[in-house]
């Protein structure tokens, strides 16, 4: 029995202490006003750090950044747009420099037909003169030598006539006998 007492004193103390253990607990949760208020003007003081130290710097970055980010997009837009024009620009000096060169051979290939005319009637003008002058000298040789052949014929009349008439032909006969036959002949041609 003294140990039914022992065990129940040891069990009572136990729960003596106990209780006050969950007194002493009790008091550490219980609701404390001082407390509360002490750790809302802690939490607001944290805050007010932050924000001076923490939130108004960041934001600042933030901000710089945002107008970086605005900047760039704004020259990248410039950029863009100053590409198209010169692209633009670029076309239309193309196109104008396609037109230029095509009015270039254009205007080559008229030149050549002019040309080409110019020197199909130098060629034809040419011709016609040496024609001219070919028919020039083949009448004049003609003439030269019709008269070559009259002073032949006159030759062998004179000597078929002196034989005949065994006699001396005065100079002036030869020239009537001369020029009759020439007559005569001219007109056989």
């Amino acid at each position: 029995m003294l140990n039914f007492l022992s065990e129940a004193t040891s069990a009572v103390e136990s729960a003596v202490e106990s209780a006050a253990q969950t007194q002493q607990n009790l008091q550490l949760v219980s609701i404390d006003p001082g407390t509360i208020v002490f750790t809302l003007i802690n939490t607001l003081i944290i805050f007010l750090i932050f924000k001076i130290f923490l939130f108004k710097p960041v934001g600042k970055i933030l901000d710089k950044r945002k107008e970086m980010a605005a900047s760039a997009i704004k020259d990248a837009e410039a950029a863009k747009a100053a590409a198209e024009a010169a692209e633009k620009e670029y076309n239309e000096s193309l196109a104008n420099a396609k037109a230029e060169a095509a009015e270039i051979v254009k205007q080559a290939t008229i030149r050549a037909q002019k040309r080409e005319e110019e020197i199909v009637n130098e060629a034809n003008q040419k011709a016609a003169e040496l024609r001219m002058k070919a028919e020039e000298n083949i009448e004049r040789d003609k003439q030269r030598a019709l008269n070559e052949v009259k002073d032949q014929i006159s030759e062998l009349v004179v000597m078929a006539a002196g034989k005949v008439v065994e006699k001396e032909i005065s100079a002036s006969d030869n020239e009537e006998i001369i020029s009759k036959f020439l007559n005569e002949v001219g007109a056989v041609e």
